[in-house]
């Protein structure tokens, strides 16, 4: 690392490096610099753009209204904000992350931000959400974050659990009552399970994040 600062100074800048942090002497080695990892958590917690009721959506928001899209000849092709199943026939009508919330990104990104408290811990704090004047650090963000995750599975008075959405049956019947599903992903909106409903491979990571929950409960 120390030779890499020393002669590619050029990529160096552009990377947060060997910066000593407090009494323990912890270094970070990381692709956004401070400034840019600021800046990304702008969006990522902003409720209009990224940030669901129910984790990190997997598209922006605002391209419900402004989708993006690009042209090839006589082609067009749109990124629409699809928080749900997919609305073409695109890999089987699958939303193929084209908005709603997918467990293994938000895993990632709860360790992420994990590792950056580690190591900036409480010099850095940003809005979460954004806009609401509401400081936290990082390690408060990834608790928000495994807060908002385990809400998907988590009884919501009568209305029942946000991951079966408004099924009766899960509500009513007591032998259903406590089946919880890992769906492969969830509507970013209202939190119901879509596309598999056994994808224990990834959405099992929710009990981690349950994990996280009752630890800030205990604290």
């Amino acid at each position: 690392m120390k030779w890499f600062t020393e002669h590619r100074p050029d990529l160096a800048r552009l990377i947060t490096w060997c910066q000593p942090c407090g009494h323990d002497q912890h270094r970070l080695l990381a692709i956004p610099s401070r400034e840019r990892l600021e800046r990304t958590l702008r969006y990522l917690l902003d409720e209009s753009e990224f940030l669901s009721p129910f984790g990190i959506r997997s598209v922006s928001r605002v391209h419900a209204e402004k989708p993006y899209v690009f042209r090839v000849g006589n082609d067009e092709h749109r990124i629409e904000y699809t928080p749900g199943e997919g609305n073409t026939y695109l890999f089987g009508g699958n939303s193929n992350w084209r908005g709603p919330v997918w467990f293994p990104i938000n895993y990632l990104l709860v360790e992420a931000l994990e590792r950056y408290a580690h190591f900036y811990g409480s010099a850095l704090t940003v809005e979460c959400p954004t806009g609401s004047g509401k400081k936290l650090t990082l390690d408060a963000v990834a608790r928000e974050l495994s807060r908002r995750l385990s809400n998907l599975f988590l009884p919501n008075g009568n209305s029942g659990r946000p991951c079966h959405g408004g099924n009766a049956s899960y509500v009513e019947d007591p032998n259903w009552r406590d089946l919880v599903l890992f769906h492969e992903y969830f509507h970013a909106e209202t939190g119901r399970g879509c596309g598999a409903s056994h994808q224990t491979g990834w959405t099992s990571l929710a009990v981690r994040c349950f994990e996280n929950l009752q630890a800030t409960r205990d604290e």
